[in-house]
């Protein structure tokens, strides 16, 4: 999921991880900048591109694998295989907070993913620009202050009347963010304040998701009237 931030601030973001991948020798195969165990944006080869999508289990395992894991740890060199990307290779991780952390869960994380078997000095090197470009640019503390004030929003804010939860996923974006899925969706608030009402409406969310794409009878539009709510999943 990715964190919700001021276009602004992910513009410079982006730019600056571009920038810095880019400088790398050998340049990294895909390079993920993470605040609060959230994405924030990311940089990938081309050829990383047309080789496949990166699900989004994928990215899942690297942000609870490498998201927050480098505060305190000082830099991770580990290799990783992304299961649903190619089953049977593997990547080099890189990991390293940048800046200092201010809370313990607000660290900014970067992470660089290589196919080479020595590429931890250049990632080492990319990760020092990164750092020096975002602290010139008071990027860090933006970001850092955005983490620890919670940059999420309620289900009101869309002004619909009635509305207790959605989720959105848009089929386009900014360059940087192709071939990584993403979506957004309100911050859990009442009635799903408990887990076990949080557990009740991801599995309305995996019904919906199971009618629409199913591979028999898939549809563009269901309305469907459950116990407690009234749901729409709508793929336009």
């Amino acid at each position: 999921r990715c964190l919700p931030l001021p276009a602004p601030l992910r513009r410079a973001l982006s730019a600056a991880l571009r920038r810095a991948a880019a400088a790398a020798v050998p340049a990294p195969a895909l390079a993920l900048l993470a605040a609060g165990g959230r994405l924030v944006t990311a940089a990938r080869q081309k050829a990383l591109a047309e080789g496949g999508r990166l699900c989004a289990s994928d990215l899942h395992l690297l942000l609870n694998l490498l998201g927050s894991g480098a505060a305190g740890a000082g830099e991770v060199w580990t290799p990783v295989c992304l299961p649903r990307f190619n089953p049977d290779g593997y990547f080099y991780a890189y990991a390293a907070a940048l800046g200092e952390e201010e809370d313990g869960g607000g660290a900014v994380t970067l992470i660089l993913l290589s196919t080479e078997r020595e590429g931890f000095y250049a990632a080492a090197g990319c990760r020092r620009r990164l750092e020096e470009a975002l602290q010139a640019q008071g990027c860090l503390g933006e970001l850092g202050a955005a983490v620890r004030g919670g940059a999420g929003y309620g289900a009101a804010r869309t002004g619909a009347p009635e509305l207790r939860h959605f989720l959105y996923k848009p089929l386009e974006g900014p360059e940087e963010m192709l071939q990584l899925p993403q979506f957004t969706s309100p911050e859990l608030e009442e009635p799903y304040g408990s887990e076990e009402e949080q557990q009740r409406l991801f599995d309305l969310y995996h019904y919906l998701h199971s009618r629409v794409h199913s591979p028999h009878r898939p549809l563009r539009l269901l309305y469907h009237v459950a116990e407690k709510e009234t749901l729409l999943a709508w793929v336009s």
